[in-house]
């Protein structure tokens, strides 16, 4: 039972609006040298038994990147918003690059067992708890009682895949408080850097449009990769993240 709850809370528990003040809207994930930048932290499921995704930066054709290392493993890296910073505006852009040097060929986002990606880039909004329907209501207020954290009611990932058909849509295997967008998959090849600019405001919409009409402050910004799932192991690379 524990360890459901704990998998259903994963997308959220990890990206929550933690409270942390901090100096920069969004600063850099990578800097010279191979450090992960302040501001950001690693983090995992609550009571988690597996290993936490590897987080490290490297520099790779020429830039600072970011290396999300998984195998068998679940982990976030989060940086949380400062309040009235960065997500108050009625759009925002979020652009990056990434890469997939060893996909995940047995995930499976549809199912619970095969719930797993090589790489994905989050963003966690503060969605009015009010805006949500009754039963999403209940359950989100039981897993923040678990929790004792002010989990996020809104998170959209974008998602690099490796069978869904580029454009898809759908709800986390766990829970509808975490929505996935599929932006890249085995067609755009490994190891070949892809850049995406996204606009947040209208992707949020799409994804939550039937619970608001506007986009609500962002709360945080998040890079992961997991493969707990699975059991398999993967490696991907993310560079030049900026929310606009």
């Amino acid at each position: 039972m524990l360890g459901a709850v704990d998998k259903r809370i994963g997308g959220l528990f990890s990206v929550g609006a933690l409270g942390s003040a901090l100096a920069a809207p969004l600063p850099p994930m990578v800097l010279e040298g191979g450090r992960i930048g302040e501001g950001w932290r690693v983090l995992g499921l609550p009571r988690q038994t597996k290993p936490l995704t590897q987080f490290t930066g490297q520099t790779l054709d020429g830039r600072l990147a970011l290396r999300v290392d998984a195998k068998a493993s679940y982990g976030n890296l989060v940086h949380n918003m400062v309040p009235g910073q960065v997500g108050s505006a009625p759009a925002q852009h979020l652009q990056w690059s990434w890469r997939v040097d060893v996909p995940n060929t047995a995930a499976d986002l549809r199912s619970k067992s095969g719930d797993d990606t090589a790489v994905k880039v989050c963003v966690s909004f503060d969605l009015p708890m009010e805006q949500l329907p009754f039963i999403e209501r209940q359950k989100l207020r039981m897993l923040r009682d678990i929790t004792g954290e002010p989990l996020p009611a809104a998170t959209l990932c974008y998602v690099w895949d490796h069978k869904l058909p580029v454009g898809t849509l759908l709800d986390n295997a766990y829970t509808r408080r975490l929505r996935q967008i599929v932006l890249r998959n085995a067609a755009d090849g490994q190891n070949q850097w892809r850049d995406e600019r996204r606009d947040v405001a209208a992707d949020f919409l799409r994804a939550f449009g039937d619970e608001a009409t506007r986009m609500p402050s962002i709360t945080a910004v998040i890079v992961g990769g997991d493969a707990d799932g699975t059991g398999a192991t993967t490696r991907a690379h993310v560079a030049d993240l900026q929310l606009q």
